[in-house]
Order: C-alpha cells, then sequence, then structure tokens
C-alpha cells in the first residue's frame, strides 16, 4: 500500500484538527503534527492549560505562537493567524474552521457530549477514548454516517489497529480462529535471578525454568502452573476487556469465555495455546476474542499492548514456508500466528484522521452494531447508596466490582449495565456479592448525554428486552 498516493489531496490544503484531551496519547499526537505538512494540530483543549501549552512547547511549537484563548474572538483571531489555540473550553471549537475532532478525554460523559457536538457542527470525529466507544460507539457511527461524515477509532491505539489485521486477513481469504492483544505489560522472566517483574513488581520463581517451555501434549497443567506461580500480578484487566467488545461490536466476533482465557505465554506459543480444543489448543470454537500475557526474558522483544491473529493454515506447504521465515507456526503446522508488536499512540494516529477526512472512511467496522457489552459483577457485597468510582486509575478498576464482556441487551430492568455507565453513580439497592450490576439497580441521571445515547442506540438497533 502506498500511503502517499493513498491520502494524497486534491490539494495542498493539510488538515486541520483539534484535540480534546492533551494527555500522553494527545501528546504524541502533537509531536507528530509537528512532523506533518498533511496535518495541523493546532487546536487544543484541555482542563490543564497549562498542561496544554507545555506539551505544544515539548513538540517544538515556538511559545510565541501559542494563544491561551477563552473567548470565541480571540480563539478565531488566533487560529486565523497561524497560531497553536489552547482552549479551556471545548465549545469554543465549535467556531472554528475544523475538519476532524480527535476525543481523548478518557472520560465517558465527557467523550459522548464532545462527540456530538462535533457531529452536529459538521466535524468529523476520531474517538480516542474507547470507554465511551465501549457503550455508545455503533450509535455515533450512525450519527456520523447519517450527517455525511465519519466516526473511526483511531490508529496507534489497539481496537484500530486489530481491526485492520482482522480485515486484511479476511480480505486475503485467511481463516481468522483468534483475534486479539497481547495485555498492556509483559511478564519478563530473568533466569539468572530466578525471578518474574511485571511493571515495578517482583516475584521469586526458584522452579520456573521446568515452566519455560511448554510440553508435547497436556499444556493446561503448564498454564496452570505458570498462573499459580504469577499469581500476584493481573492477568485480566479493564481496559483490555473494553478495547476487546470495541473490536466485537466493529466486527461482529465474540470472546470463547466471557472473561477471557488470558494465557501466560512466550508469543511462539500463541498459535499452540489460542486455538480450537479439537487440535490441542484451550479455545472452545474458532472465530473468538481473546488476550495473552506476554512471557519473554528481558533479552527478547516485548509484546505489551501489541495485537494478534492466529490464523488456520489450510495449505501445509505455504506455512511450512513461512515457519522457516520465522512466522511463530504450531508444532503441527496447522495454526500460525501474525501479529503487530506495537501500538504507537499518536505517532500513527495521523493514519485514522486523514482516512476519515480525505477518503471519507473510517478505520473501524463498516458497520458497527451492539454485540457485546463490558459489565460488572459485586466481588463482595454492595451497599445502597455507595457511588461507583475508580480505585485504580492505571487499570480502571472500580471498587468491589469485577468486569468481563457479556451479549449486548438493552439498558433496562434486570439487565446489565455497561460499566462506564454505572461509573460515578449510585447504588439504588444492596447488591449481593457475585450478582451482576443491573439497570434497575443504579440510578442512572436522565441528563446525561451517556444515558441518552445508549438509550438511542437501544432504539435504533431495536434491541430485544433480554436475552
Amino acid at each position: 500500500m502506498n500511503f502517499e498516493m493513498l491520502f494524497a489531496g486534491a490539494d495542498d490544503k493539510p488538515v486541520e484538527s483539534a484535540l480534546i484531551g492533551v494527555g500522553e496519547f494527545g501528546a504524541s499526537l502533537i509531536a507528530q503534527g509537528q512532523r506533518m505538512p498533511s496535518l495541523n494540530v493546532r487546536v487544543l483543549c484541555d482542563q490543564d492549560t497549562a498542561r496544554a501549552r507545555a506539551a505544544a512547547v515539548a513538540a517544538g511549537v515556538d511559545a510565541d505562537q501559542i494563544s491561551v484563548c477563552d473567548t470565541v474572538k480571540a480563539a478565531q483571531s488566533a487560529f486565523d493567524a497561524g497560531k497553536t489555540v489552547i482552549l479551556e473550553d471545548a465549545t469554543l471549537i465549535n467556531d472554528l474552521n475544523i475538519d476532524i475532532v480527535v476525543e481523548a478525554t478518557g472520560v465517558p460523559e465527557v467523550a459522548a457530549t464532545n462527540a456530538i457536538a462535533a457531529i452536529d457542527h459538521g466535524r468529523h470525529i476520531a474517538m480516542v477514548s474507547k470507554e465511551a466507544d465501549s457503550v455508545v460507539g455503533p450509535i455515533l457511527h450512525h450519527r456520523a454516517q447519517a450527517a455525511g461524515l465519519t466516526y473511526t477509532p483511531i490508529d496507534g491505539d489497539q481496537p484500530s489497529l486489530l481491526i485492520g489485521l482482522v480485515t486484511w486477513a479476511r480480505v486475503l481469504g485467511l481463516e481468522i480462529v483468534t483475534a486479539g492483544k497481547s495485555s498492556e505489560y509483559d511478564f519478563v522472566y530473568d533466569p539468572a535471578q530466578k525471578s518474574v517483574s511485571w511493571r515495578d513488581q517482583v516475584v521469586n520463581v526458584p522452579d520456573f525454568d521446568q515452566l519455560w517451555q511448554l510440553p508435547s501434549s497436556d499444556l493446561a497443567e503448564t498454564l496452570a502452573a505458570r498462573a499459580e506461580q504469577l499469581s500476584a500480578f493481573p492477568r485480566r484487566i479493564v481496559p483490555d476487556y473494553c478495547e476487546m467488545g470495541v473490536v466485537c461490536n466493529a466486527i461482529g466476533l465474540k470472546p470463547d469465555r466471557s472473561d477471557f482465557h488470558a494465557p501466560i505465554c512466550r508469543t511462539v506459543e500463541v498459535p499452540e495455546i489460542l486455538r480450537p480444543a479439537a487440535f490441542g489448543g484451550m479455545l472452545q470454537r474458532s472465530g473468538v476474542v481473546d488476550v495473552f500475557n506476554c512471557l519473554r526474558r528481558p533479552d527478547e522483544a516485548s509484546f505489551a499492548g501489541g495485537v494478534f491473529i492466529v490464523v488456520r493454515c489450510s495449505d501445509e506447504g505455504t506455512w511450512k514456508t513461512l515457519k522457516g521465515k520465522g512466522i511463530p507456526v504450531s508444532r503441527a503446522n496447522d495454526h500460525a500466528l501474525l501479529y503487530n508488536p506495537q501500538h504507537l499512540l499518536g505517532l500513527e494516529a495521523p493514519i485514522s484522521m486523514l482516512s476519515a477526512v480525505r477518503l471519507g472512511r473510517s478505520t473501524g467496522g463498516a458497520d458497527p452494531r451492539p454485540v457485546v457489552d463490558l459489565v460488572a459483577r459485586a466481588v463482595a457485597p454492595l451497599k445502597a447508596g455507595m457511588k461507583f468510582e475508580i480505585s485504580d486509575p492505571h487499570h480502571h478498576t472500580m471498587h468491589g466490582v469485577d468486569s468481563f464482556l457479556a451479549d449486548a441487551t438493552p439498558v433496562t430492568d434486570q439487565n446489565p449495565l455497561p460499566y462506564y455507565l454505572a461509573l460515578h453513580q449510585t447504588l439504588k439497592r444492596d447488591v449481593a456479592q457475585g450478582e451482576m450490576i443491573t439497570a434497575d439497580a443504579v440510578d442512572l441521571p436522565e441528563t446525561s448525554r451517556l444515558v441518552q445515547l445508549r438509550q438511542e442506540q437501544d432504539r435504533f438497533f431495536g434491541m430485544p428486552a433480554g436475552r
């Protein structure tokens, strides 16, 4: 694919973008925009304008060419003068000559509000905030499409990259057995120290050498032993469920089990493990999503947060050849791993932005629909009056609940409530340990844009009242 030809504009005018939310992803997009004649990233909106200004300066923007504005007139004047405009109030974007809005706040209610404002004002929308996408992505896609606009997830983050890999494989006629990602942080085994590290945590594993290689049969015992020895580390986290849920809704896949198998395994072992049980793997069926936790030595390349597919090898000769070139293939040469081991945040986000504006094409699904919801279940007795808040910002964990993917249902009565609809809301009744957090258990505000959009989505897609 020649990307220069693909995205060549009818004229030399760069795509004008506005970024809402200047976190890690946003900062890297600002920096990348400085290198691209085809894209301007010079409207930045963040509640912390000092942070936005610092990110712009760090990206190479001349401090004299930055204007912090709090009125429409000031913002318009600075924008027309070619300056980088910094705003606290996202509504000021509405009056600027912008092609696409990049929503990167990570706050579901805010993200939904900003997405609708962009569509209502004739702007394409690139959704970095997967938290909102997991709840209302299909209706936002429909809203944008009806307005002649494009709603898209964004390259640089796993959902868009995985959708790209899956659809590439489908075009080639490959049989997709599993699609997924590695969880965000590797499990790094140091054979000299007899330890495994995960982020800044370390556990001693004196007998782990015995578990490094998979046996020729009965994989379950070794995988279970790895999980037991490394039980101090999380294998399943909310962002993984959220991202895979977005993928399911985009391209119609479902998980093999609602909480994922999430094995701890080396990259080369993935096609051996994440294949159907009929072939010796752990899956009950083919055509599913899952995650794995990458186990590696310190001198091996990371897979943290990368995306992959496992495909069925119907042409033995071809896959034997590819195996000889280093493609990870199962021992029986019947399944192979194809993968992209990195997600580059804002560095590659412009691919989705240019696709939306210049081609009118999303890098997500062609027809997203409600397939699964990320939902919550009580892990301890919960009392009426409790407010759901994030207790671990890094992993988006809410106190008192765990999460998994379930079939999508309307937000009504005793149906499971989407995880991010529960956020910041209050329980109306006691919830027993092991009980799902359901729609009737939570006091949902009628004024919430996120709630309104989800209700609209349920009506639009004609979802039955329960399954």
